[in-house]
């Protein structure tokens, strides 16, 4: 119904976060041969975004979501209302926790590969 509202209002948080730590390493630097944060955080940001999109698809596609007032037809009445906000705290919060999760690992492993080349780089010099 939605779902994708939670990870929406987790990527604009995210996008928030992110422009607040640009702002921070054009003042202080990026040590050399580490992944920026604001970087990894923009990761977010699109992987986010692309399940919203892709959600948000999905969910016109079935007519759950319309062009007119309310937008979303589990807002038409107080009992589907009710079931939409229990869809959003449990698959939403879910399905943007998992995203988060990925991420995660996908930073540790960029990290990882990233250290290794700027050891390898040091030892070809």
């Amino acid at each position: 119904m939605a779902c994708f509202l939670a990870s929406a209002a987790e990527a604009a948080v995210v996008h928030a976060v992110k422009k607040a730590e640009e702002k921070k390493e054009k003042k202080e630097g990026v040590k050399e041969g580490k992944i920026p944060w604001s970087r990894k955080l923009s990761w977010l940001t699109w992987m986010l975004c692309g399940g919203v999109v892709l959600l948000l698809f999905e969910h016109i596609w079935h007519g759950e979501v319309v062009p007119w007032f309310p937008f979303l037809t589990a807002m038409s009445s107080p009992e589907d209302t009710a079931e939409m906000l229990r869809e959003i705290a449990t698959v939403g919060v879910c399905m943007a926790v998992l995203i988060t999760v990925v991420w995660l690992v996908m930073c540790k492993v960029a990290d990882v590969i990233a250290k290794r080349n700027l050891e390898a780089k040091g030892e070809a010099e």
